[in-house]
């Protein structure tokens, strides 16, 4: 399937190759940055079927798709997750596919889902202390996370990369300990600075742990560092390698250093809408083409147009910032 239309290069020259597709809203705890203790989930007929999910896929890949990573809410709520993963391994042009999970789901299922094809996979992890894991995610659930942890590095997944979140008056105590977790376990930890995510609250930019900080902790706490070698321009984190060769820790510093000038990312909601960024203010109704039988020519076309018109960045640190209507669960990481 050939289409006679560009690549998905935007006006500032970016091209896109990256798609994160969210496959549920809902999730199964409730990350003080990511959404509301209430929420209304979307009814299960608004959400993409995974046929739907593979034909958008499809068109996307003659455009220059490559990459896919499936996020939720929390993705592994939703059925056989990892028969969705074996169609979209199996489509001729698609490198790559990841997953991010908050992990608590993931022991039983690890396997299963490196069996399917799946190579990358991302585990949300923001503190070690069971008191504070109740605080961050307003729910139960520390030990079966580093269960899922352990499960997917004992399923042939390599490296497992631990994402957390730090934020000031919460857990920036956890930097160190999580840092020696990873060292620990052979995994590769990310620092991801606080950014606003959850559309029910305004920006609260005081809380912000800055990556500085947080390579400054490590260093004086773990072990030092230095930045890695051949890095990949596009991606979001920037990374280190420990000195004594045990270890690397990434940092995605969106809010000191943003990194919008090198995005080459593309989200599908759910319910089907695309964003051109995860602060964008317009989305384009995948869903309704699909559902119109409109033909693949014309879906490609909203796909091109929608990366045409995106802005320059998200504008966080400045006065012109607007916080998506949309929390972070029904928008995907």
């Amino acid at each position: 399937m050939k289409f006679e239309l560009p690549q998905l290069i935007d006006s500032f020259g970016r091209i896109h190759n990256n798609l994160r597709i969210s496959v549920t809203d809902r999730c199964n705890i409730r990350c003080v940055y990511c959404m509301p203790e209430k929420v209304e989930f979307l009814p299960r007929e608004q959400l993409l079927s995974y046929e739907e999910i593979v034909r958008f896929v499809r068109v996307a890949v003659p455009l220059g798709i490559d990459k896919i990573r499936l996020t939720g809410g929390e993705p592994l709520l939703r059925k056989d997750v990892d028969v969705l993963v074996r169609k979209l391994v199996e489509i001729e042009g698609i490198v790559d596919v990841g997953l991010t999970t908050n992990g608590m789901l993931l022991a039983p299922v690890a396997q299963r889902l490196w069996d399917s094809g799946l190579r990358r996979i991302n585990v949300s992890l923001d503190t070690l202390d069971p008191d504070r894991f109740l605080r961050l995610s307003r729910r139960t659930g520390l030990e079966p996370t580093i269960e899922g942890i352990l499960a997917a590095k004992a399923a042939g997944f390599n490296p497992v990369k631990i994402n957390a979140v730090i934020i000031r008056g919460f857990n920036e105590e956890d930097v160190a300990p999580l840092g020696r977790f990873a060292r620990e376990h052979g995994l590769e930890m990310r620092f991801i600075e606080y950014m606003p995510l959850d559309a029910g609250h305004l920006w609260e930019r005081e809380k912000v742990v800055f990556a500085a900080e947080v390579l400054e902790t490590l260093a004086r706490e773990v072990g030092p560092l230095a930045p890695a070698p051949n890095q990949d321009p596009r991606a979001p984190a920037v990374d280190y390698d420990y000195l004594d060769g045990k270890g690397r820790v990434g940092m995605i510093a969106s809010v000191s250093r943003p990194f919008c000038m090198s995005c080459n990312r593309i989200r599908l909601t759910s319910d089907g809408k695309l964003r051109n960024c995860l602060f964008a203010l317009d989305e384009t109704d995948v869903r309704g083409l699909l559902r119109s039988n409109a033909p693949d020519a014309e879906i490609a076309r909203a796909l091109v147009e929608s990366v045409a018109a995106k802005w320059e960045g998200h504008e966080i640190n400045t006065a012109r910032f607007i916080q998506p209507e949309r929390a972070m669960h029904s928008i995907g990481g």
